[in-house]
């Protein structure tokens, strides 16, 4: 695995390591703060909370509809967690408590991607990094309207 193929962003969230943790370990959450625009809502019976192994569906649009199955393929309750779909590449949150909040990290993990032929084509690399920081602006969003 070389550096170049983990796309990864950091921001400073005014919240908990737990609290952001608890979050992310909801997948009916994940349309709230979904900087891509592409996560539209759960599909079927998920989960409440995630845990290691734990298999959930999403609805996505990403110009047309489509569905995705995910895998938790990372889990360390309060600090890291990351899933994985039949593609192969990784969305992980790392999560370290700092002063004021918590510095969370979203890493695009395409190491092991199966198609990064088609990553490239589509230039997802870039347009997931500008998603993935509109996504930590929409957590600290959340957090900061709720205080």
């Amino acid at each position: 695995m070389t550096r170049t193929e983990i796309v990864s962003v950091d921001q400073i969230v005014h919240a908990t390591p737990e609290a952001i943790f608890n979050l992310l370990a909801d997948p009916r959450q994940h349309p709230v703060i979904d900087g891509s625009g592409t996560v539209r809502k759960t599909q079927g019976s998920v989960p409440t909370r995630l845990s290691l192994g734990t298999k959930f569906g999403m609805d996505m649009k990403l110009g047309i509809p489509y569905k995705i199955t995910n895998k938790v393929v990372e889990f360390t309750e309060g600090k890291q967690i990351a899933w994985r779909h039949y593609g192969g590449h990784i969305w992980r949150y790392i999560l370290e408590p700092v002063a004021g909040g918590t510095k969370v990290t979203e890493q695009f993990d395409y190491a092991h991607s199966r198609s990064k032929l088609l990553l490239k084509v589509m230039g997802a690399v870039p347009k997931n990094e500008k998603a993935m920081r509109n996504t930590l602006e929409n957590l600290e969003k959340h957090f900061s309207s709720q205080q």
